[in-house]
């Protein structure tokens, strides 16, 4: 990018927030300062020129927002309990504000903050939401009138072992959030909230079986921008067959859902992680276009990538490489500079053809490694 070096706040030194760090300093256009309330999450991190560390909880409002003064922007990748203590922090130090939640409380905590903010507040730019509602409105804006837009996202293991199908690749607290939360929907032209885990379909995808049900967040803030024109508008999470009805035992039937502290410490326990993952995205539009009835669909299976040097998974690119493209954006002008930014204001070809967002073109594993010296 043809810039001065801008100097970001990362929050949270996670799987996702070190991706985030490592991409945006081997760009050559970032200056990161990385904050975790951990010294030795942060001392795990590899020094690098043009960053810097401080350990700090993200609670310390007063701390936290001195400690952001001067910088150009900050991107949370803390739990998403814990985000909107960084969105007050960076409103009252008066920078942009970019997060990966998918908690729909938060979002709207974030919303509020919008109309006293002097600059963008950006929830939800990670992968669902964040690029498939960049992928629904793109689908949406071919039809004159939309009858449905079903959105499909699933972030698994390439080689399942256990009877959920699944390893523990995102944030468990997250995940059971998600599975707990009611679900938004638009149904015969009406905005309804749905129960998580219900609506159970099954379809296959280049050859491979795979189940979808309701969970919440995925659809951001989509069904607010397509009320009045799409007659019905879903997202459901992808997993393997089976997944959906084990994961309603623990939860609704022995009650954990109740109790998702006790639920996360057993599933930390018992499910191993793995770097060998994929993102299966599939999104469907069928309505109007040029006077007949039409359907178009979005497919793509994403998996681990060498980037920056070093190979990723691909929840991490997906995730890490998204967040990054929308600052990209901002940076570029190319996304509101002040209030709250939905990411279906993004464009989708805009996205695809930054140096970040082109993470999400490649299909194949551990490819040549993508440069991030491009113009975006």
């Amino acid at each position: 990018m043809n810039q001065a070096v801008h100097r970001i706040v990362v929050m949270g030194a996670g799987h996702i927030g070190a991706m985030i760090t490592e991409l945006l300093i081997a760009s050559g256009d970032y200056e990161v300062t990385l904050i975790d309330q951990s010294l030795t999450a942060l001392q795990a991190i590899p020094a690098r020129e043009r960053l810097r560390t401080e350990a700090r909880s993200v609670t310390d409002s007063v701390g936290l927002t001195q400690a952001m003064r001067g910088h150009y922007a900050v991107i949370s990748a803390v739990p998403y309990s814990l985000t909107h203590h960084v969105a007050r922090a960076a409103q009252a130090a008066g920078i942009h504000y970019l997060d990966l939640t998918e908690d729909v409380a938060t979002t709207q905590a974030v919303s509020a903050l919008a109309p006293h903010a002097s600059h963008a507040l950006i929830p939800q730019c990670g992968l669902a939401p964040g690029f498939i509602s960049i992928v629904g409105m793109d689908l949406a804006r071919r039809f004159e009138k939309i009858d449905a837009l079903r959105l499909r996202v699933g972030a698994l293991p390439e080689f399942p072992s256990n009877a959920l199908g699944y390893n523990l690749t995102w944030s468990t607290a997250g995940v059971i959030n998600e599975y707990c939360q009611p679900c938004d929907a638009i149904v015969q032209g009406k905005q309804v909230s749905v129960p998580p885990l219900e609506e159970l379909e099954h379809f296959a995808l280049d050859g491979v079986q795979y189940e979808a049900f309701n969970t919440s967040g995925g659809l951001g803030t989509l069904c607010e921008s397509l009320a009045g024109r799409v007659r019905n508008l879903n997202y459901r999470t992808i997993r393997y067959p089976g997944h959906r009805d084990a994961m309603k035992l623990l939860l609704q039937d022995l009650r954990l859902a109740e109790r998702p502290e006790l639920l996360t410490e057993v599933l930390e326990y018992a499910i191993p992680g793995t770097p060998q993952d994929m993102v299966v995205i599939f999104a469907t539009a069928t309505g109007i276009r040029n006077g007949r009835v039409w359907q178009e669909s979005y497919a793509n299976t994403i998996y681990p990538q060498v980037i920056a040097g070093r190979e990723w998974t691909a929840i991490q690119t997906t995730t890490a490489c998204a967040v990054c493209a929308v600052l990209d954006l901002l940076v570029a002008g190319k996304v509101p500079a002040k209030g709250f930014v939905r990411q279906e204001d993004i464009e989708l070809s805009a996205f695809l053809e930054n140096r970040f967002g082109r993470a999400y073109a490649t299909r194949t594993i551990a490819s040549a490694p993508l440069s991030l010296k491009a113009t975006p």
